[in-house]
């Protein structure tokens, strides 16, 4: 079990930027591909973005794409998201995620979960 913690998120005008951080004690992070995935109230849990384990982004929300990256530092055993250009709609709480899959593209090919952050973008 990988256990991960966020930082990051938190209130943020339209236009401006934030950057998460997911991090774990892992001594195998580098054999892990992370996702992020996010959840507004009332809404189901969306996958945002992917890195591999081999270090390649992967997969982007078409919401997003333009606006945010996923990079990882595996010798910090940390991956991010960095989000510019924020919008109201991308208002949720944000979740890491890691994967034994090399390509994770749903819910149940994640098996380890970070506590989630909530980002609010204002209008």
């Amino acid at each position: 079990q990988v256990h991960l913690v966020q930082s990051g998120g938190g209130l943020v005008q339209a236009g401006g930027s934030l950057r998460l951080s997911c991090a774990t004690s892992e001594r195998t992070f580098n054999g892990y591909s992370m996702g992020w995935f996010r959840q507004a109230p009332g809404k189901e849990r969306d996958l945002v973005a992917v890195v591999s384990w081999i270090g390649e982004s992967t997969y982007f929300l078409d919401s997003v794409k333009g606006r945010f990256t996923i990079s990882r530092d595996n010798a910090k055993n940390t991956v991010y998201l960095q989000m510019n250009s924020l919008k109201p709609e991308d208002t949720a709480r944000y979740y890491c995620a890691a994967s034994s899959n090399l390509f994770p593209r749903i819910w149940g090919d994640f098996s380890d979960w970070g506590q989630g952050t909530q980002v609010t973008v204002s209008s």
